[in-house]
């Protein structure tokens, strides 16, 4: 039987830079004045519960016996990259309006290789008036890689745009006006159905350089890549020599394996490659405290939450 803790938790938090761990202390904490938060390197002997962002070995283990390790974003690769007691739960932000955000980027990057519109504005500053004939959305069937909380936000708002939308998981799911594909077995027919490809997938050991050569030549002709999960996912190299043969006609690329991205990258100055500072789903600060400190009374009063990490799956 678990019993409620009736005294105010005590909570540490981490952030890479100092001044965004004040940030998020204090407004933590106005949000929850009975809250006591301390931000590192603040230390916090007898901390409930942490609330990180990309936390060091040295917090981890300065704080390792809390009952739970919040991150403040879904993508928790930050925070498995440290040693964490196998025992404290990882809890994952689910939405908290990333997805709102996520699904208007892609729906942008979609339409706008959809209509053209790239090459419309070079042509225009070319001095080009050259209308065309509009593209048919059958044409066009959108594939989503990835269909946890945030992937099934934005196939249902790429579905509602007109679009045909695959989707694939390695869990089966069921969503509406999505053709949803299973497991391995699945991801070449998922590829073959697939004219723009969008990857929202975690990233995993299993899903490190997933969009590679061999998976991208999957794609039909002519194919687009938008990818909003992480950097890691993609081989930049085969990227570039399928943009090269002309298989792939086009990126929306927003994540990188280092970033910010090295102005020597090859992906510089690709005209066919659109370019983003890792913004396609900011981390809305409100809503996240709002979130995680839900959870955190829901937890401290012995009451279940969602959003619990499998560490077998790394999400």
């Amino acid at each position: 039987m678990t019993i409620a803790c009736t005294i105010p938790p005590k909570i540490a938090l981490f952030c890479p830079q100092d001044k965004d761990a004040q940030t998020w202390a204090q407004a933590l904490q106005e949000a929850q004045p009975d809250f006591d938060v301390k931000a590192w390197p603040a230390q916090h002997d007898s901390a409930d519960y942490a609330i990180v962002w990309s936390p060091s070995q040295a917090f981890i283990d300065a704080h390792a016996g809390v009952k739970a390790i919040f991150n403040m974003g879904a993508g928790v690769d930050g925070v498995l990259k440290v040693l964490l007691p196998a025992h404290i739960p990882l809890v994952r932000l689910e939405d908290a309006g990333m997805g709102l955000q996520m699904a208007q980027y892609v729906s942008h990057a979609v339409l706008g290789y959809f209509r053209g519109i790239a090459s419309f504005n070079q042509q225009m500053h070319q001095g080009v008036w050259k209308p065309r004939r509009q593209n048919l959305h059958r044409d066009f069937p959108v594939g989503i890689l990835g269909l946890g909380v945030l992937g099934a936000q934005v196939a249902a708002s790429v579905a509602a745009l007109g679009f045909p939308v695959n989707g694939w998981s390695q869990s089966a799911k069921q969503i509406d006006a999505v053709q949803c594909f299973t497991g391995n077995d699945a991801l070449n027919d998922f590829l073959a159905a697939t004219r723009i490809l969008v990857c929202l997938l975690p990233l995993t050991p299993q899903t490190q350089n997933i969009l590679c050569k061999t998976n991208l030549k999957r794609l039909q002709p002519k194919a687009y890549v938008i990818n909003v999960a992480r950097g890691g996912h993609l081989v930049d190299e085969d990227l570039i020599a399928l943009l090269d043969s002309g298989h792939i006609a086009g990126a929306t690329l927003d994540v990188f394996r280092t970033e910010p991205l090295p102005a020597d990258h090859p992906f510089i100055g690709k005209t066919a490659i659109t370019l983003t500072p890792h913004i396609s789903a900011l981390t809305l600060m409100a809503e996240s405290i709002g979130q995680i400190s839900g959870k955190i009374r829901a937890m401290h009063s012995g009451e279940a939450i969602s959003g619990i990490v499998d560490r077998s799956k790394s999400y």
